[in-house]
């Protein structure tokens, strides 16, 4: 028996310890961005769903959708920033960043609101904030950043790294 218990301690797998499941390492605030330009997206569809020449079942559909998508967006953008803040963000980076978890706390709050209402500057106002998130992202990577113009309908400012 004691060769028996011997035996499963020595096969016995060790506990590791890591910030996720794999611990890749890679992480990017794209994607947060490209949800929230989503929400910007969709308000404006919302605002130019005709009123004359669609059925009222074909308007509701295409506002339906429209809604449904905005909400999936706006969650995804809360999503990929709790991902990165919750995984990724260290206390040195509160050195460089001391207005983080206060940012985080106010993208949340902008994500919900954006779910809650059809309200355009709402989804700017969460787009404004996850800009600047990945502004502060970049800095802890050492990498410069820049703001470009989306390249979708939007045409709204995109915050990405300059990599060299």
């Amino acid at each position: 028996m004691s060769i028996l218990k011997s035996l499963q301690r020595w096969l016995e797998p060790e506990t590791v310890y890591a910030h996720c499941d794999i611990p890749c390492g890679i992480y990017d605030p794209h994607e947060a961005i490209v949800a929230a330009q989503t929400c910007v997206r969709m308000t404006d569809l919302i605002a130019e769903l005709p009123t004359k020449g669609l059925s009222d079942v074909e308007m509701r559909n295409s506002f339906v959708r429209y809604i449904g998508t905005k909400e999936t967006h706006a969650e995804k953008a809360k999503h990929e920033v709790r991902i990165i803040w919750g995984d990724y963000f260290k206390d040195e980076h509160l050195k460089v960043a001391p207005e983080l978890h206060a940012l985080v706390w106010k993208i949340m709050k902008q994500g919900g609101k954006v779910r809650q209402s059809a309200d355009k500057q709402a989804a700017l106002d969460l787009l404004d904030s996850v800009n600047k998130f990945a502004e502060i992202f970049w800095k802890t990577k050492d990498k410069p950043t820049h703001t470009v113009e989306a390249p979708y309908p939007t045409k709204k400012p995109m915050m990405v790294p300059i990599l060299k």
